[in-house]
């Protein structure tokens, strides 16, 4: 299933996909070709945390903005163009939902901002 990531009435990316899976997100986008325009991955956690949301970039071989938000989908914490092979990054605030997006992408939101996730037909 496939979602559009939107800011109010914007829809700010067109094809998101929903990792729930402990192994899907661990792979995240490791040894996956660079996030096309438009595209996203949303990794899903059971309970908001910091510690629990942290990612790395091992085998990354491209750089990404990353979007955390809270258990309502309001934005905590954000970072432009985090770089290949980056060993560890973490919100500063508690979050449930971790979004990695094209460069450039997280320069569209504030921390308070709310997006949704809708289905994509």
């Amino acid at each position: 299933m496939y979602y559009k990531i939107v800011k109010g009435d914007t829809v700010m990316i067109e094809h998101a996909v929903l990792y729930k899976n402990p192994f899907l997100k661990a792979k995240g986008l490791m040894f996956s070709k660079p996030l096309k325009k438009g595209h996203a991955l949303i990794m899903e956690s059971l309970v908001e945390s910091i510690v629990g949301n942290a990612i790395h970039m091992f085998f990354v071989f491209f750089p990404i903005d990353v979007v955390w938000l809270d258990a309502n989908r309001n934005v905590v914490d954000k970072v432009f163009m985090v770089k290949p092979f980056t060993c560890y990054l973490k919100p500063k605030k508690p979050a449930k939902y971790t979004i990695e997006l094209p460069v450039g992408v997280s320069k569209k939101v504030k921390i308070g901002d709310k997006l949704d996730f809708v289905v994509s037909g």
